[in-house]
């Protein structure tokens, strides 16, 4: 089901005019996708890139395909432009005064010298696998640029990665361009160097009804002088059988990450919240979780099985949006068989 996205703060919206606690979108949001660019939805594979068919179930857009174009969307994320980037943002809260304070660069986020076992929103300080998987995403939707947050998923072509939906496609308006990943992003830095997506993919779910139950897509991005992302900083196990219904009622213990990026967070290192899951009851099959992290924590990556000591877990779910009404509580998508079935087909890609 599709809960009112009046009531969604991670996740984009496409409205133009919708009013929360007296206040108006502060920005103007992207629009419907053009019928060239619905037309570019079909599943291809290297050097079949617009031959093949469309999949059903999979929504598909082509990124930066060849050489010239993964130069252009490299250049384009000057350092300049990557730290001008804001993150999504559906509505302003009602504790925001204009969108300039969505931002906060200067506020003092309270540092923690061990990863904490129920952390709403610490810096991560473990090191591990998790700090090079993990990374910031920079993107433009209609033309205004963007970050979010993504992770390396262990796939067949070792280039896949998973991140919100509303992260590749503003839900039923534009696909994202520019769409470029930094694992291990780390205040303006990129340690393991930076990939352009040729390839975004979302469920019809997601791209013609904006349903929050399906807001998750797959990324396949290319090399960096010829090495794939998951052999240079290696990747997480994906499931799509943890939420059970069974499971779901007992709650799932998870640790979440992103780079959270709207105040009193500024993006600049990787954050962490942790702790059991209860399920979505305002009509979405989702799962909740307390954390405090904000826009640009969105699409990173729900871990199950999470060890400290070593940052290894299992990829089981994003993270996607928060209710206006709590802004305590972070939910995340069912990575289901839908999702299965974009990652089988992002790993062939």
């Amino acid at each position: 089901m599709t809960p009112s996205t009046t009531y969604t703060l991670l996740a984009p919206i496409s409205a133009a005019a919708l009013l929360m606690a007296g206040l108006a979108l502060t920005d103007h949001l992207p629009g419907p996708a053009s019928a060239a660019e619905q037309a570019a939805h079909v599943a291809h594979t290297p050097g079949q890139r617009d031959t093949l068919p469309a999949v059903e179930g999979v929504e598909h857009r082509t990124a930066a395909s060849d050489a010239a174009q993964e130069r252009a969307v490299l250049d384009y994320w000057t350092p300049r432009r990557m730290a001008d980037a804001t993150p999504i943002a559906g509505l302003v809260g009602d504790t925001v005064e204009s969108a300039e304070g969505l931002l906060a660069p200067d506020d003092d986020v309270e540092l923690h010298s061990d990863p904490n076992a129920d952390s709403t929103g610490d810096p991560w300080t473990g090191g591990g696998l998790v700090t090079r998987t993990t990374g910031k995403v920079f993107l433009t939707m209609d033309g205004r640029d963007f970050t979010c947050s993504a992770s390396v998923v262990d796939s067949e072509n070792a280039s896949t990665l998973v991140t919100a939906g509303h992260c590749a496609k503003d839900g039923t308006g534009a696909w994202a361009e520019n769409w470029a990943f930094v694992p291990g992003y780390s205040d303006g830095e990129a340690p393991h160097g930076r990939y352009a997506a040729r390839d975004l993919l979302v469920t019809p779910q997601w791209s013609e009804q904006a349903d929050d139950s399906y807001d998750f897509a797959m990324a396949v991005v290319n090399t960096d002088e010829g090495e794939t992302v998951q052999d240079r900083v290696g990747a997480q196990d994906i499931s799509f059988d943890t939420w059970t219904e069974e499971q779901m009622q007992a709650g799932v213990q998870i640790h979440a990450f992103g780079y959270p990026s709207a105040s009193p967070f500024d993006g600049r290192e990787l954050h962490y919240c942790s702790g059991p899951t209860t399920p979505d009851t305002d009509g979405t099959t989702a799962s909740g979780m307390g954390c405090e992290m904000t826009q640009g924590s969105s699409g990173g990556p729900w871990l199950t099985d999470f060890d400290p000591s070593t940052g290894e877990g299992t990829v089981s779910s994003v993270v996607s949006f928060k209710y206006s009404d709590d802004l305590g509580t972070q939910y995340g998508p069912r990575l289901n068989s839908e999702a299965r079935q974009l990652f089988d087909n992002a790993q062939q890609l």
